[in-house]
């Protein structure tokens, strides 16, 4: 089974840019999207045997939210944290199938001047609270575009960027807490060096250069790691300032 996610900026925009060709080359089994800016009567997604279940932001339009493309039917549905002052920008999108929960996540920046900082340790603390509740009950696979490079090896330049969004030691440890609790970053489970990179800033030709941040992930409740069969990045995708990642997982 292949899983994968990719932070769109934009579905609309990306659906000129390639992005029916990338789904037909691909061919994922489930692909999550974040910041689809759209809704679903703006964009029709429903194609090449994919069910979709979007999660948009209503707090104002074309801003946020996130969609799920399944091949494969869910058990249930069901959408945002479920809690009061998270909702409203389409951010958490979460199916239910057989062997595990799959968690669709696209979590809050905390702005270039650190304005949303506090909001954002709040909303990894719900979001871990949301996760950990899930794996009571069977494994999760979350993923999505989580706004932090966690480790010096996860960005270009770590020494200029320590207290900048995505880099600061409290959005850090907000990832830091996620292994902790038992979730295993993929990507490093079969990769251990630098240079891997999923966005880069449209700036100073930074792509080309691979002057770049991860800020994209597939994590796993360490229980479904024997099932794990591969783990990567897509840097040759374009259509956005991010590239998809995926997962090979075997049914548990």
């Amino acid at each position: 089974m292949r899983l994968m996610s990719w932070n769109v900026n934009g579905i609309r925009s990306a659906m000129g840019k390639g992005f029916p060709e990338f789904v037909a080359a691909h061919a994922p089994d489930i692909l999550c999207l974040q910041e689809v800016r759209a809704t679903p009567d703006q964009v029709d997604l429903d194609h090449d045997g994919y069910q979709v279940h979007w999660h948009p932001a209503t707090v104002r339009k074309g801003y946020s939210g996130v969609a799920v493309m399944t091949r494969i039917p869910p058990l249930s549905v069901s959408r945002g944290l479920g809690r009061d002052g998270f909702s409203g920008e389409g951010r958490v999108l979460t199916l239910e199938f057989e062997p595990f929960h799959l968690v669709n996540v696209y979590t809050p920046n905390a702005r270039r001047d650190l304005s949303r900082l506090d909001y954002r340790q709040s909303w990894d603390r719900a979001f871990l609270e949301c996760v950990s509740g899930l794996d009571a009950s069977k494994p999760v696979v979350f993923c999505g575009d989580l706004n932090v490079s966690h480790k010096e090896i996860d960005l270009a330049n770590p020494a200029s960027n320590r207290r900048n969004a995505g880099f600061t030691p409290q959005e850090r440890d907000g990832f830091s807490a996620y292994v902790r609790a038992g979730f295993i970053d993929t990507f490093r489970e079969f990769e251990s060096g630098g240079g891997h990179y999923s966005w880069w800033s449209y700036r100073l030709n930074a792509r080309q250069r691979n002057i770049g941040w991860r800020l994209d992930y597939f994590l796993v409740s360490s229980r479904l790691r024997p099932f794990l069969q591969d783990a990567r990045i897509h840097p040759d995708v374009l259509g956005s300032d991010h590239c998809p990642v995926s997962i090979d997982i075997s049914g548990p």
